[in-house]
């Protein structure tokens, strides 16, 4: 190795520098972190009522929120099919919906590029009770005050789920991005 190359300096910063990440892990992550939170909601127990927050919604936010360009346009759907096949809403519920959500949100950031953590977290609280509702409404049941009073415990607690996803974001976006030697 020649004197200026990155990998040969001693100091903590040296290997930090002009590294090389696994493209495969780099793409592959973030997508399979989605479908995971996707599947995950089949496991819990059922209960009389709606508690288990839409996992993958919540993760397919705080990767387009904490890691802006990432993922593209056109990735709720193929997600939103998935979700479909697992969540039991009527099928093409999520595509649509989350369609809508990654346009929506690409518009938020082209507009307000300036954004904090706090507006990511409110922006993530406004879809999530948004998709909530939508899902209430077209579920096929009958929308009445005391199912709406049902579905408040769900919507506070995928709300303060979002925090976690998106610490959850931040620590696989440092797994996705770390150097991987292939012997």
């Amino acid at each position: 190795m020649e004197r200026n190359d990155p990998r040969s300096r001693t100091d903590a910063y040296g290997s930090r520098i002009n590294r090389s990440h696994s493209r495969l892990l780099a793409n592959f992550v973030p997508w399979a972190s989605i479908v995971v939170a996707i599947v995950l909601p089949v496991f819990p127990i059922a209960t009389a009522m709606p508690l288990v927050p839409p996992l993958g919604l919540v993760m397919l936010l705080a990767w387009r929120l904490v890691r802006p360009g990432l993922l593209p346009v056109w990735a709720g759907v193929p997600l939103g099919l998935l979700d479909d096949l697992y969540s039991g809403q009527p099928f093409g519920f999520a595509v649509f919906t989350w369609s809508l959500v990654m346009l929506g949100i690409e518009i938020l950031e082209t507009r307000m590029p300036w954004r904090s953590y706090w507006q990511d977290w409110f922006t993530a609280a406004m879809v999530i009770v948004s998709y909530l509702l939508a899902g209430w409404l077209l579920s096929g049941g009958q929308p009445t005050v005391h199912s709406l009073v049902a579905l408040f415990p769900q919507f506070v607690l995928t709300v303060l789920i979002f925090p976690i996803a998106a610490r959850l974001v931040a620590m696989l976006d440092r797994v996705r991005l770390t150097r991987w030697k292939v012997l």
